[in-house]
């Protein structure tokens, strides 16, 4: 298993944390089990989507998790319990008219032994650390990579571009929210960072990396964080989850 840290707060503009995060290590099988989720769709129904979509998760993930499944095994059902957690919330928006628009990204990490599958939907990001440096490993489903991948804006430009929070996929409002999957390997003592568009809006790639690794203690690590967004305005929440294999 791995050893997990996480933070999760509103920050200095909005009135309520529309984030929600869980963590699971399943003693049967070993796997450790992370997932970060960023709600939109006004304030009760941006919470109320991304708690379904976390909690959705972790319940269901158990149900398929069986002890040494390969990574691409872990892959397959990771999308499968994502498109779980999509009926899960576009039922909710549909038994309630105040909730009708709501809908969140995710971004999720089932260890195995020798790393993590990484999925998401949306802008929540998965980065991999390590000594040698920071490596986002997701690809945001959003107007402005899109717009970076055709090389009309530069990645730094797309961190301040009035867009940057225009999703193209999520949870809720797809009919079929389709995820993209990943397998990173990680040796012991490397990390994993998920985190939500909030973190990344206001903290650096170098400046979460300094932190991590040179930072004198990894137990407020994501505490130092927390504290330089809200140094740079922190306008939405923060949330972050930081698995370290073991």
């Amino acid at each position: 298993m791995m050893k997990v840290w996480s933070m999760s707060d509103v920050g200095l503009v909005r009135k309520e944390n529309q984030d929600a995060y869980g963590i699971l290590q399943h003693e049967d099988t070993g796997h450790t089990v992370c997932v970060v989720c960023d709600g939109m769709g006004g304030a009760a129904g941006g919470r109320l989507a991304s708690r379904i979509a976390a909690d959705t998760f972790l319940a269901e993930i158990q149900k398929v998790l069986r002890r040494d499944m390969t990574p691409e095994q872990l892959r397959e059902a990771s999308s499968y319990v994502v498109s779980l957690a999509n009926q899960a919330v576009r039922s909710a928006a549909q038994a309630s008219l105040d909730c009708r628009s709501m809908g969140t990204t995710l971004v999720s990490a089932v260890s195995y032994d020798g790393g993590t599958v990484v999925t998401n939907v949306g802008d929540s990001r998965a980065y991999y650390i390590t000594a040698d440096g920071i490596t986002r490993v997701t690809k945001d489903h959003s107007l402005v990579e899109r717009m970076v991948d055709r090389g009309d804006i530069t990645a730094e430009e797309a961190r301040h571009h009035p867009n940057r929070n225009l999703i193209t996929r999520a949870l809720g409002p797809d009919m079929s929210a389709l995820s993209d999957g990943y397998i990173c390997p990680m040796e012991p003592g490397e990390f994993l960072l998920l985190c939500s568009d909030g973190l990344v809006d206001t903290v650096t790639d170098q400046e979460m990396l300094f932190e991590i690794i040179h930072g004198q203690n990894l137990d407020t690590c994501l505490s130092r964080l927390l504290e330089i967004s809200k140094k740079h305005g922190a306008s939405d929440n923060v949330t972050a989850v930081l698995m370290q294999n073991q």
